[in-house]
């Protein structure tokens, strides 16, 4: 297939595809998927080897956000059933961190609701950050916490943070049919103080809430001009009680789709399968392996995701091995440009030697867009309904195979146990 060819070939030169390249990716068929994946996979394999970064989330403040951001379980005026509790303690949220790094993750990210940071918030995180790296001092620390003020990104950096997620979700031309309480603008702001600090900036989108392949391409471009070392891609969750609560778009090779286009227009950075893996590519997460490099371990801010130990199997079994701590993510040449990255091993977010041949995104209602997270033992909560389907691209969709499961929800389960 031609378009595939020349996908390939510009990915393995780090060379940006045209508009109408990019679309038709998404407009590919299922027949063509295969080689869909398959093409990605080299890009992906060229820069990242077989390495599967693992992320682990630490909610340290679950509900009672200001913002509207309709995706949002967590959200201002949000009737989801979700579990909704103020700051946890340093020494919590380093209990909760040392179980997602015994299972293998190698960047922990905590997590805020509400608008933005106050300065006494990021004192706060600045203790988190300290408790955390005391006791595991090689660990990637990635703060996402919403819209930053002057100086609080410097302050974060200064404190140990290592990265700053902030995701721009969708276009800029539909973003305020999303979130009418901060603007498109806002994002991309905080998005430039936390580069400008010096911190690796993370920043995706969430697929799947009524937008075209054009809004989607239009945040993928954008997201390569400010240029993140990792991009998060989130696949809606559905809640009950949000305004997007019938949005069920996606099919498992709508993903697979929205996954290579990224690779392609973003080949040598970390992307992510974030929010909705296991709603939304199920039976087929291991070919989302073959694309993006990186996944969070375990369960989502407020909804339950796949067990760690089958996170693991699955990495495994797909012929793919964890990243570990010792290893730098992103290859050397975007270390150099960027001073290192973010990672311990680079002085920051990593960079590795290219191979021979890393709400919620991290957090919802400080704007971030659906994010994945561990929790170990945790109890089950009952079953969501699942809403009717909403127009999809294929009659084949099937909701009754999708059920969302409230995190904690209805439970005596503590934050992050």
């Amino acid at each position: 297939m031609d378009l595939l060819d020349t996908l390939t070939a510009k990915g393995l030169r780090r060379e940006l595809p045209t508009r109408e390249e990019a679309l038709a990716v998404l407009a590919t068929t299922d027949d063509e998927l295969l080689d869909v994946v398959a093409a990605a996979g080299k890009v992906r394999r060229q820069w990242f080897g077989r390495r599967v970064k693992l992320n682990y989330l630490v909610n340290l403040k679950s509900g009672l956000c200001p913002e509207d951001c309709s995706y949002c379980s967590q959200r201002l005026g949000s009737k989801a059933e979700i579990l909704k509790y103020t700051w946890l303690k340093p020494d919590q949220a380093a209990k909760a961190a040392a179980a997602g790094l015994a299972g293998g993750a190698k960047r922990v990210c905590l997590v805020a609701s509400g608008r933005g940071p106050t300065d006494r918030d990021i004192d706060r995180v600045a203790d988190t950050i300290s408790a955390i790296k005391d006791a595991h001092e090689d660990v990637e620390i990635c703060a996402c916490l919403g819209l930053l003020s002057d100086n609080q990104a410097e302050r974060l950096r200064a404190a140990g943070a290592d990265a700053y997620n902030h995701n721009l979700n969708t276009s800029e031309g539909t973003y305020g049919d999303i979130t009418t309480t901060h603007t498109y603008a806002d994002r991309v702001d905080t998005v430039t103080k936390a580069h400008g600090a010096g911190l690796s900036a993370c920043s995706g989108l969430i697929a799947g809430m009524g937008e075209s392949d054009e809004d989607l391409v239009d945040v993928v471009y954008a997201l390569r001009e400010l240029d993140p070392d990792s991009v998060p891609v989130n696949f809606l969750i559905p809640f009950e009680g949000t305004p997007l609560a019938k949005e069920w778009h996606l099919t498992p090779q709508r993903c697979l789709r929205i996954l290579a286009m990224v690779r392609f227009v973003c080949p040598d950075i970390e992307v992510r399968i974030a929010g909705g893996r296991e709603v939304h590519l199920r039976t087929m997460q291991p070919l989302g392996l073959h694309i993006a490099n990186s996944i969070f371990l375990g369960d989502y801010l407020t909804s339950e995701g796949q067990a760690g130990q089958d996170d693991l199997e699955m990495i495994k079994d797909a012929g793919f091995t964890v990243e570990g701590a010792d290893e730098t993510t992103l290859p050397r040449h975007r270390a150099h440009a960027t001073g290192g990255g973010c990672g311990p091993a680079a002085g920051g977010c990593g960079s590795s030697a290219a191979p021979a041949a890393e709400a919620g995104s991290c957090g919802t209602g400080g704007g971030c867009g659906p994010c994945g997270g561990h929790g170990h033992e945790a109890p089950e909560a009952a079953p969501v309904a699942v809403p009717a389907a909403g127009p999809a691209e294929s009659d084949d969709l099937r909701s009754d195979l999708v059920k969302v499961r409230r995190r904690g929800a209805g439970t005596e389960l503590a934050p992050n146990a």
